[in-house]
């Protein structure tokens, strides 16, 4: 077990490397600041493309962990260039927030206040502020906060909607992205709310803000989770379900974030509730799994019908699902399906050659063309969150010889 444990993380340690160096090397913009919108499967860069926040808060947040976890130089100086290209391009100066696009030359393109973007902007900088505990930077994570409760908290049933507009008003379409329905509430933004929130209460200890963790957290069991354990992810003002799709990386992704954040406020009565939740979730995920390791992308309960790919992200979200799942039994077929999913993702998603992940294959391992290798939703988070998440545990667990007996 012990030298199982130590080639994965050595795997991790090196994958990570390779993530980042990747980014360091293909994505920045040297002509017009930040980073490039858009780089395709050839890593041609297109440098005309407009430019995401959710992509650079993500850049933000992966490089500012990384520097926190390894304490390299050149991960600060991307974490720097993301945040200094947010403060002075994304950041709506008149009306608060952050803006859901700008053009290739750092101009407002897409007003729009989508809540899920605020979200990320906060757990950015939230990370940013412990390589850089500069008050000024903590102010502007706690301001944006207030700012996603004060106009999207639903004050009658709880939970936060998806979208207003650049005013903060009401807007028709709600949407994060076209294959989304058009409703009010999702799972997706308010797990990454809750995401942010626990990030931002590492660096602010505020009552408040703890109360609205354990808020959503008992939001999350009690109306987003079903009763068959996946996540439901469409919801009205009431909770009421809008969607019977199954998503397999939310539902493993929320099975270890979920309990991140009962851990993080120390809701000890909350927290033991959660593990169990967290166990149940895990398993309802491993009905996604193929014999290869691989987690399929989703399942339509409505028409039987399975999407038959298998996407970069929920592989990175199943490699650490499944070891907090270890972690929390120590039960070894969780820590050998993490290892299992590693080996595919290793397989068949790594750009041996190009350097990064590929969005994803196909049900015959063939590779999806026409995707990004960075984009508006493809980003160094959920892989390079992975390696850093799985080296952390790995050395808890090293540490603690008992985990290793089971």
């Amino acid at each position: 077990m012990r030298q199982l444990l130590t080639a994965y993380r050595q795997q991790m340690q090196h994958e990570l490397t390779n993530i980042l160096s990747y980014w360091i090397n293909h994505t920045q913009d040297i002509v017009y600041g930040g980073f490039y919108g858009k780089i395709d499967n050839a890593n041609y860069q297109h440098i005309h493309a407009p430019k995401g926040v959710v992509l650079n808060a993500r850049i933000l947040w992966t490089f500012s962990e990384a520097y926190h976890t390894t304490g390299y130089e050149s991960y600060l100086e991307m974490a720097d260039r993301a945040y200094q290209y947010l403060l002075h391009h994304f950041f709506d100066k008149e009306y608060g927030g952050v803006y859901w696009s700008v053009d290739y030359k750092g101009a407002p393109l897409d007003t729009k206040k989508q809540v899920y973007a605020q979200a990320f902007v906060v757990y950015g900088i939230s990370a940013y502020y412990q390589c850089r505990p500069d008050k000024a930077v903590q102010e502007q994570a706690i301001a944006l906060y207030k700012a996603i409760v004060q106009f999207s908290y639903d004050t009658v049933y709880g939970g936060y909607i998806e979208a207003l507009t650049r005013e903060w008003n009401p807007i028709a379409d709600l949407r994060l992205s076209e294959k989304d329905a058009n409703e009010r509430k999702s799972m997706n933004t308010n797990l990454h709310v809750l995401e942010a929130f626990t990030t931002l209460y590492r660096i602010w200890q505020n009552d408040v803000l703890k109360q609205r963790i354990a808020e959503l957290i008992r939001i999350f069991l009690q109306y987003i989770t079903a009763e068959d354990y996946h996540l439901l992810l469409f919801f009205n003002d009431e909770w009421q379900p809008k969607s019977e799709i199954v998503s397999y990386g939310h539902d493993i992704e929320a099975a270890w974030l979920i309990l991140e954040a009962a851990e993080v406020i120390g809701d000890n009565a909350l927290l033991e509730e959660v593990k169990a939740w967290s166990v149940s979730i895990t398993d309802a995920a491993a009905e996604g799994l193929d014999e290869d390791g691989g987690l399929w992308y989703e399942y339509d309960k409505a028409t039987n019908h399975w999407m038959h790919e298998k996407h970069w992200w929920p592989q990175a979200e199943a490699m650490v699902g499944f070891f907090n799942a270890w972690q929390l039994t120590g039960n070894a077929k969780y820590l050998e399906q993490s290892v299992q999913t590693w080996e595919f993702t290793r397989n068949h998603i790594l750009d041996k050659e190009g350097g990064e992940w590929f969005w994803g294959v196909k049900e015959d391992y063939s590779i999806m063309n026409g995707e990004d290798k960075a984009g508006f939703w493809k980003c160094p988070y959920h892989n390079g969150r992975a390696c850093i998440e799985l080296i952390r545990r790995i050395n808890e667990s090293l540490s603690h010889n008992s985990t290793l007996e089971n």
